[in-house]
């Protein structure tokens, strides 16, 4: 059974959808929900430079988290929220050994080929290196 399920959250419809499922999910296990959001520090990355002069990104983990009691209001006993900074698919992947996540759900973005190259695609990324169960939610 699902106890901890991880959500890599970025706001996208995608990333809702995603989180929506894991909060039904834990409500029907009885589980919990780590949901991260990932900061990529890119050049002229106005989030990842405001989290990075923050205390701690406090005031934006305090909006993510009324961000996402606004999709489902009642989901604030069931979820615990991080903002960090990195490459998603290796801040995901290493929650897993640090928070004892037995299950991730991620949300999949139809994207080009071009794209998927250039960029690459969490969710593969994660899909091929998880030893967790993955459920890719679109």
């Amino acid at each position: 059974m699902v106890k901890y399920s991880l959500v890599g959250y970025d706001g996208s419809d995608a990333s809702r959808r995603a989180f929506e499922f894991a909060v039904e999910l834990a409500r029907c296990s009885h589980g919990r929900v780590r949901v991260v959001s990932v900061l990529q520090v890119t050049e002229g990355g106005a989030d990842a430079c405001a989290l990075l002069m923050a205390d701690n990104g406090t005031e934006r983990a305090r909006e993510l988290l009324e961000e996402l009691t606004a999709i489902v209001p009642d989901a604030a006993e069931l979820i615990d929220v991080e903002l960090t900074l990195g490459s998603p698919g290796d801040v995901l992947l290493n929650q897993i050994e640090q928070h004892g996540v037995d299950h991730i759900v991620i949300g999949h973005t139809e994207r080009g080929a071009l794209a998927r190259w250039l960029l690459g695609s969490v969710s593969g990324n994660v899909l091929a290196r998880a030893h967790v169960p993955v459920t890719v939610v679109r």
